[in-house]
């Protein structure tokens, strides 16, 4: 695939790097520190497919850029989804491809998949549990809580209705879920969920050790994407 990269920060430039071994082709960087290229630039005759990771603040317009050019876009920038319904909007107003992820490792998709599945059990079968979650980021990391611990929290809020809402702070009510966010130094990223009773202490844990595990998923996605009109997810492309 003949692939744009809006954004060239640390992903960025891990996903250049990894792209080759993967069969694609980075044709254009778009970024404001380290190209003059604009989206604008690239049509589908030019790009199969772009790939974004900004900011907050820029995503949802760069998305909207993507979709008015034909290209097939994959996101993986978080704290916009306030959009996300115009965004899903547009895409089919013009028949094109989005397809956004919290977080595109495989091994994270699978945590938020066996996360869901703890918590409906632990609904049914456990009664006198409360659970919190945590985050942890490198001090960079913009939006807190993360994207990936949003969609973490939203899965347990789905499964487990003793918590109906959460808070990025340590609950003040039985129905909030705690989602507490800690950034050092430069983690890539950690989350955990712990159900905590008088008797014990379960607890689902993933811990990113390199930005590698995101990229590749981002390519993956890359390359299954083009040809598929509509709006997609991890849950789509690992058919869970």
């Amino acid at each position: 695939m003949r692939i744009v990269l809006i954004g060239y920060g640390k992903m960025g430039r891990t996903l250049a790097d990894l792209a080759p071994a993967h069969g694609h082709e980075v044709v254009g960087i778009v970024d404001q520190h380290a190209s003059t290229q604009r989206i604008e630039d690239f049509t589908p005759a030019t790009a199969d497919v772009a790939i974004e990771f900004t900011h907050p603040e820029s995503a949802f317009a760069n998305v909207v850029a993507c979709l008015r050019q034909g290209l097939p876009v994959v996101c993986g920038s978080t704290g916009w989804l306030h959009h996300f319904d115009e965004a899903k909007a547009l895409c089919q107003d013009l028949g094109g491809s989005l397809f956004y992820a919290s977080n595109f490792s495989v091994g994270v998709n699978l945590f938020f998949h066996f996360n869901e599945y703890i918590a409906a059990k632990m609904n049914q079968f456990a009664a006198g549990y409360d659970v919190q979650m945590t985050e942890i980021h490198h001090v960079h990391k913009v939006d807190q809580p993360s994207g990936t611990a949003l969609t973490a929290a939203q899965g347990i809020l789905a499964n487990f209705p003793a918590k109906n809402t959460w808070r990025n702070a340590p609950a003040q009510a039985p129905n909030e879920l705690a989602v507490l966010s800690e950034r050092r130094g430069e983690v890539v990223g950690t989350h955990e969920v712990r159900y905590v009773s008088t008797a014990d202490t379960i607890e689902l844990r993933h811990e990113a050790h390199s930005r590698e595990g995101f990229a590749a998923g981002a390519l993956l996605a890359a390359g299954w994407l083009p040809g598929r009109p509509g709006v997609f997810g991890m849950n789509d492309l690992l058919g869970l």
